[in-house]
């Protein structure tokens, strides 16, 4: 037994690409996990319970740089298990640079060139709204 805390977001924040009151495409977006549960025992964090194909976790190395390509067709949501990342966001001209550290989850829409810079010793869940190989072999992958 023990405090329990129980959230529940919205699931249509999720989904929402670009800045309220314009068209201009946003680089990314923060996103809220669908559930969060702790108490005594410890915690559950349900990040998302439909929408996507494909989920990879990857582990990288701090110092190590990966991405520097984009996906025509699919958004990628990642979320920190562990570890801090820079990530370098360039869409039309556009660019900015955003860190994130442990419970950080975020969403970057097609298009968008992603760099990612490992501080520490990472682990990310990346999830696909569309799996990046396609049927055919070829992939959604782009530089």
């Amino acid at each position: 037994s023990g405090t329990m805390h129980a959230s529940r977001s919205n699931g249509r924040s999720r989904r929402r690409s670009y800045r309220k009151g314009t068209n201009e495409m946003e680089l990314y977006e923060r996103v809220r996990p669908d559930f969060e549960f702790s108490d005594t025992r410890g915690a559950l964090v349900q990040l998302v319970h439909e929408g996507y194909e494909q989920v990879n976790v990857l582990t990288t190395r701090a110092g190590v740089t990966r991405g520097g390509h984009y996906h025509k067709e699919t958004a990628e949501a990642f979320f920190v298990v562990d570890g801090r990342v820079t990530v370098g966001l360039e869409r039309a001209g556009a660019r900015q640079a955003e860190t994130f550290e442990r419970g950080a989850f975020f969403r970057i829409p097609p298009h968008v060139v992603h760099t990612m810079a490992f501080e520490a010793d990472t682990v990310l869940v990346a999830m696909y709204e569309k799996a990046v190989e396609r049927p055919d072999g070829s992939k959604d992958i782009f530089s």
